[in-house]
């Protein structure tokens, strides 16, 4: 804990870069309550270096993983908690150099304090021997990080990973409720319990905040479903009836598939067989509906060429019956005419006998 206590040599052993100048290891090691000349630049500059560094790995090692799964990775890999397991293994504590009120509060211990100083050390280390020399040792403390790194899952949240494998598995998301609250009100502990009711799972977790009773929570939730889905048999999906499909194609009768067998082939491990048995069920209800479709658009084509036959034949018979009706009409009776001699002349009869009685009346009177 102190520059006594320790011998620089030994860190720089397990860093595997010995020091030309020794005062910038001194300078790295000192922090900011010890002394002016502390290592708060040198770890402005470490940090730098780092990024670079493990950024250059991750594009080496993942040359199928886009930019945005490459952050995510570079920024967990760099974080507070990344550097402080690294310097926990570094058993860098030991070489720290505090002043006596972070001594007495622990700060040897203290997370922010052991990744800080290792960002300086690798300052330290670009100042003393450049650029190389600093990345191979951030290489040499990386690469067994990175062996046991999911680049799929690393940098994500238990409640981030438990809702991508639910909706993966086509199951509906988590329900979280908050249970209790233990402890005064400074220093409260809540109690959250996480369901999964489709495959009837509950647990609970607790935390410092509600969050943290969250993902406490999504952790034990994760590992029961899986859990669960890896107990559960294997079950084929039952087929749709096809009595709509029936209906749409004019078809009245009710066709049932041939019954689906309980899975016996899948229970037994033989997937393969089982999966060729749907692929052939599929195949057969393709060629029924196609049949079936060509069967209708046939009857189809015979009505519609019935239906103009029909029609031609009536057209056709419309001059005829036309004909026919002008040939069964009787035929209007001709009125006779008589000569105009013999008309006037019967008139003209009829006119002068009044007039003969009316001259012959007056004849008598005069007479």
């Amino acid at each position: 804990m102190t520059d006594e206590q320790m011998d620089p040599q030994l860190l720089q052993h397990r860093l595997g870069h010995t020091f030309k100048d020794a005062s910038l290891l001194q300078q790295a090691l000192t922090h900011r309550s010890h002394s002016a000349s502390h290592n708060e630049r040198l770890e402005f500059l470490g940090d730098s270096i780092l990024n670079c560094v493990v950024a250059s790995l991750l594009f080496d090692r993942y040359d199928k993983i886009d930019e945005g799964d490459l952050s995510r990775l570079r920024a967990n890999l760099v974080k507070q908690q990344s550097l402080y397991e690294i310097a926990q293994r570094l058993e860098l504590s030991q070489f720290l150099r505090l002043g006596e009120g972070e001594l007495k509060s622990g700060g040897f211990r203290r997370p922010s304090i052991l990744a800080d100083t290792l960002e300086a050390l690798f300052g330290a280390i670009f100042l003393d021997a450049g650029f190389e020399a600093a990345r191979d040792v951030i290489r040499a403390l990386y690469l067994p990080v990175l062996d046991h790194v999911d680049p799929r899952t690393l940098g994500k949240d238990a409640k981030t990973l438990l809702q991508e494998f639910l909706q993966g598995k086509k199951i509906p998301l988590p329900q979280y409720n908050v249970i209790a609250t233990h402890g005064a009100a400074h220093n409260q502990e809540f109690e959250i319990e996480c369901l999964v009711p489709k495959l009837d799972i509950q647990v609970f977790g607790t935390g410092g905040s509600r969050r943290a009773g969250e993902q406490a929570a999504a952790k034990l939730a994760l590992e029961a479903v899986q859990l669960a889905l890896a107990k559960s048999p294997a079950t084929a999906r039952k087929p749709r009836a096809r009595t709509a499909q029936l209906k749409l194609a004019g078809i009245a009768t009710i066709q049932p598939d041939a019954p689906v067998e309980s899975g016996d082939a899948a229970i037994r491990g033989n997937l393969a067989e089982a999966t060729e048995r749907a692929a052939t069920r599929t195949s057969k209800n393709d060629l029924v509906d196609r049949a079936e479709r060509a069967e209708k658009a046939e009857k189809t084509d015979k009505l519609d060429k019935g239906d103009k036959a029909d029609k031609a034949d009536k057209v056709a018979d419309k001059p005829e019956k036309a004909e026919k009706a002008e040939g069964d009409k009787p035929a209007k009776p001709v009125k006779e005419t008589r000569p105009a001699s013999k008309q006037e002349g019967r008139h003209d009869a009829v006119a002068a006998e009044p007039i003969s009685a009316a001259h012959a009346a007056k004849q008598s009177k005069t007479a």
